[in-house]
């Protein structure tokens, strides 16, 4: 009788633990529901801005060494809740990325923390997010494998080279001619933004130079739709990265303001990304 009594005790406690454990995964679920439910509200405002903004993508949300996946149901305007995984790693607070969810049959997410949902700028950083995801689902893969600078950091094994990349910043030549390359931008002079950005190819090695245009392209293209929203809502523009010292951040605004110069010539560039990464990669060639 004591064995039994002792059994019934330890599934009766493991019972009551399976069902906090449910209670407080429901009780996350709805309050993320509730949340997600507000990027369509910010979607209708800005989604006549690019046609991108269209779509939204699924979206993982980093707690406790855990992703809580959402996606879209079948009307395409309500987010469900889809599972529960364990980070592949450590996953830090504050995250703000767009990557493919192993988790989730390797589809491409939007993967933040739950603080982004505090204010009206978390939302806009998630539409930067989702044009990542965008890019992703695109053509980023295939550009990729043809960039010389990805293909010897795969060989490498190196899969943070787009962050840790040894890129000569404090190269004064470099530095110089960049700032005049963004002073150009400013000022809208198609002779000097083309002769600087010639200049930048001649200054730096053939993989220096992808990577600068890699990031142009990828983080400049998320960062110039950005701002279009942050001016649609009225909250203030991101220009952070182009202050000294110059940094991988650099790019993101040098590539924004460069998508806006190229745009302006050629519209069609802000939809055929493609096709706008190999003008920003060739240029005047």
């Amino acid at each position: 009788m004591k064995t039994i009594s002792i059994s019934f005790l330890m599934v009766t406690i493991l019972s009551q633990i399976a069902t906090c454990h449910t209670a407080r995964l429901e009780e996350v679920q709805l309050k993320y529901i509730s949340d997600l439910q507000k990027i369509f509200e910010v979607q209708n405002e800005i989604k006549d801005i690019h046609p991108f903004l269209e779509r939204v993508f699924p979206t993982a949300i980093a707690e406790n060494d855990s992703f809580l996946v959402f996606d879209t149901d079948s009307s395409g305007k309500s987010y469900v809740f889809i599972k529960k995984a364990p980070t592949p790693m450590p996953v830090p607070k504050g995250v703000k990325a767009a990557f493919p969810l192993e988790c989730y049959k390797n589809k491409v997410a939007c993967v933040i923390s739950g603080e982004i949902f505090d204010s009206l700028e978390g939302y806009v950083m998630i539409f930067h997010e989702f044009m990542h995801c965008q890019q992703l689902e695109t053509c980023e893969p295939e550009l990729k494998q043809k960039l010389g600078v990805a293909q010897k950091a795969m060989a490498k094994k190196d899969y943070m080279w787009e962050i840790n990349y040894s890129f000569p910043y404090n190269n004064s030549e470099f530095t110089k001619t960049y700032s005049l390359f963004l002073k150009a931008l400013e000022g809208n002079n198609s002779d000097d933004v083309f002769k600087y950005r010639s200049q930048l190819k001649q200054i730096l090695n053939k993989d220096d130079f992808e990577y600068m245009v890699w990031q142009e392209w990828k983080e400049g293209f998320a960062r110039f739709i950005e701002n279009q929203i942050r001016r649609r809502l009225g909250l203030n523009e991101n220009h952070y990265g182009i202050e000294k010292p110059f940094s991988r951040v650099t790019f993101y605004e040098g590539g924004s303001k460069y998508i806006e110069f190229l745009s302006m010539q050629e519209p069609k560039l802000l939809v055929e990304i493609e096709k706008l990464f190999y003008e920003m990669l060739n240029g005047e060639e």
